[in-house]
């Protein structure tokens, strides 16, 4: 409850983003004005109306009808150049807050998807899209209470407070005085409640998270019967955000009873000394529309100005969980002098690594190993020993803590990602794939490629034939992380899409696994020529894959332990490797 929001890193993202388009809110900026000051204006001439009338303004009978008119037709070409403004207003703010909110939005989802692989395993994505998404809305409703609400009554104040003061001090002191007042009010009690509003936030946030967790994972609650734990689950955190919500509405309906009591007291309090006035001859008759043309204005604004000091915090407690991600430095960046990756040869190394998983769980401990450029490897060993690891770290999905990984004679912490990744290959043990047409998740390994390239792909991972026999081919969906495609089929498209890119290294993280004898029968040919002339890391249960590697390194607790051929590593009589080989009965190796 005691969180504070980041007001200041809110404003400077909004503002960067507002920067390029100033000249257009410029533009908006002086049409309220303009609007705003004609309703500063016109009550000016209901004054003159009500005079004439009242005969405060001496003139003929014969020349009063005609003045009437005259000043009515004025009010009426003041309310037509009123109504042009807010016309071209609402045309160019329509573009400008649109342009602006897609600029947001796109900053949000470039910088969200440059966060590091521990960003994104520690995240809810549902509640990633909910912030990115919000931060947007949050922008437009704080333009809205800027242009609609606080520019307007800054001109109706000004303009008000100039005209009253022309007509009686007293008066112009007394609705100035409770002016500020008001707004001192209002303040103070939307800043008390804002703590409330990033609560509601942050649950809200957790709710879409629980919401999208539960769906992404609708076939395990089915699996598992967990419809009842899952409905309980998620009603716990909608009941605790509509408490939160209910609180803060119920505290907005307790500020607009004082707020209407307060109008109520300063109407009073104005019309009272202005009958005073007015019987010592101060004021005129006409006096009395203006006053009133002002305070019903005033009130209009003055009502909205509440709910928008509320609506601005509310705002800010929107934005506030996104822009954390936007000042959240990347958990791994490019060095200043990052360079190209140049990989002339894909020899790796890997020299004294250490890495740790949030500092209390040790993987790496002192890792040395060499893999020679074109050389085919298969890492083995224990559950836990670091293999996934090896490969996340070459990826830099991660940093190491300590030593260096060389690619060819260059560090991979001095080249850029993008370069480095260009570079890699993965096939991994579960691919995931995107929303989008078969076509169009092979062609992800190479996105330049020809629909030629693409099917040629697919013929050489054995996903062509299965491909050919959907309805619509090709350009079949496959559903949200490919689950309308089968296990198998899932990885045979993944498989493809290595094909396509054809990078040097390649590394395959149980590539086959969920292939059944047949189906992985029918890529390993695919497989080999896809390994052939590249540096090949393999994480593999199957010794089909494994034997026919040209070295196999064993890792146990985070070290190097032992290296060879099979037939080498049987042959050691304490080896850990012989020892998984005698546990498995020579079928499963891990």
């Amino acid at each position: 409850m005691n969180q504070k929001i980041n007001t200041k890193g809110i404003l400077k993202v909004f503002a960067a983003h507002v920067r390029p388009y100033a000249g257009r809110f410029a533009i908006i900026l002086f049409l309220i004005g303009i609007a705003k000051g004609i309703d500063v204006i016109v009550p000016i001439f209901y004054k003159r109306f009500f005079d004439l009338i009242s005969g405060e303004i001496a003139v003929t009978a014969e020349e009063l009808p005609g003045l009437l008119v005259g000043t009515m037709v004025a009010v009426l070409a003041l309310h037509g150049v009123s109504w042009l403004a807010w016309r071209v207003l609402a045309v160019s703010n329509a573009w400008f807050q649109t342009r602006v909110m897609a600029d947001i939005t796109q900053t949000g989802h470039e910088y969200m998807l440059g966060h590091s692989y521990k960003f994104f395993s520690d995240s809810f994505t549902g509640s990633l899209v909910r912030k990115v998404n919000r931060l947007a809305r949050s922008f437009e409703k704080l333009a809205d209470q800027i242009e609609f609400t606080f520019v307007p009554i800054t001109v109706v104040i000004v303009g008000n407070m100039i005209v009253l003061w022309t007509r009686s001090h007293l008066l112009a002191s007394i609705l100035f005085g409770w002016i500020v007042f008001y707004l001192i009010v209002n303040i103070a009690y939307a800043r008390w409640k804002s703590k409330y509003d990033y609560k509601a936030s942050q649950v809200d946030s957790e709710a879409t998270g629980v919401l999208a967790d539960a769906i992404t994972n609708a076939i395990t609650v089915k699996l598992f019967t967990g419809l009842g734990y899952e409905k309980t689950a998620y009603r716990k955190v909608t009941e605790k955000l509509r408490k939160l919500r209910l609180l803060s509405w119920n505290m907005g309906e307790l500020m607009d009873a004082i707020q209407g009591g307060f109008m109520i007291i300063i109407e009073f309090i104005m019309m009272y000394y202005a009958i005073q006035l007015w019987q010592e001859g101060v004021l005129t008759i006409g006096d009395f529309a203006l006053i009133q043309g002002y305070l019903v204005g005033l009130f209009i604004v003055m009502w909205d100005i509440g709910r928008s000091i509320r609506r601005v915090y509310e705002a800010l407690a929107d934005a506030d969980e996104m822009v954390e991600i936007l000042e959240m430095p990347h958990g791994v960046k490019d060095s200043r002098r990052a360079k190209v990756l140049d990989v002339q040869k894909g020899e790796i190394e890997f020299k004294n690594v250490y890495f740790s998983f949030r500092k209390t769980r040790r993987v790496l401990r002192g890792l040395n190993l060499k893999i020679k450029a074109g050389e085919k490897v298969a890492l083995v060993g224990p559950s836990g020993a670091g293999k996934s690891t090896i490969t996340k770290l070459l990826f830099r999905f991660y940093d190491v803590e300590r030593g260096q990984i060389i690619i060819g004679n260059q560090r991979i912490s001095k080249v850029t990602q993008e370069s480095l990744r260009e570079n890699l290959a993965l096939v991994p043990q579960e691919p995931i794939l995107f929303h989008r047409s078969i076509m169009e998740n092979i062609r992800y390994g190479r996105r330049g490629a020809t629909d030629d390239e693409v099917m040629e792909a697919a013929r050489r991972a054995h996903a062509h034939e299965f491909i050919k026999s959907l309805p619509e081919g090709y350009e079949t969906l496959v559903g949200e992380r490919g689950v309308k495609l089968s296990g198998g089929e899932r990885q045979r498209v993944a498989i493809a899409r290595a094909i396509l890119k054809d990078a040097p290294i390649l590394v395959l993280d149980e590539a086959t696994s969920s292939l059944d004898s047949e189906s992985e029968s029918l890529i390993q040919e695919a497989l080999e020529e896809l390994m052939e002339g590249k540096t090949t890391i393999v994480i593999a249960h199957r010794l089909s894959t494994i034997m026919k590697m040209d070295r196999i390194l064993v890792i146990e607790e985070g070290k190097l332990v032992d290296a060879g051929t099979h037939k080498q590593l049987l042959k050691k009589k304490d080896g850990i490797y012989k020892k998984l080989w005698e546990i498995q009965a020579g079928g499963f190796i891990e």
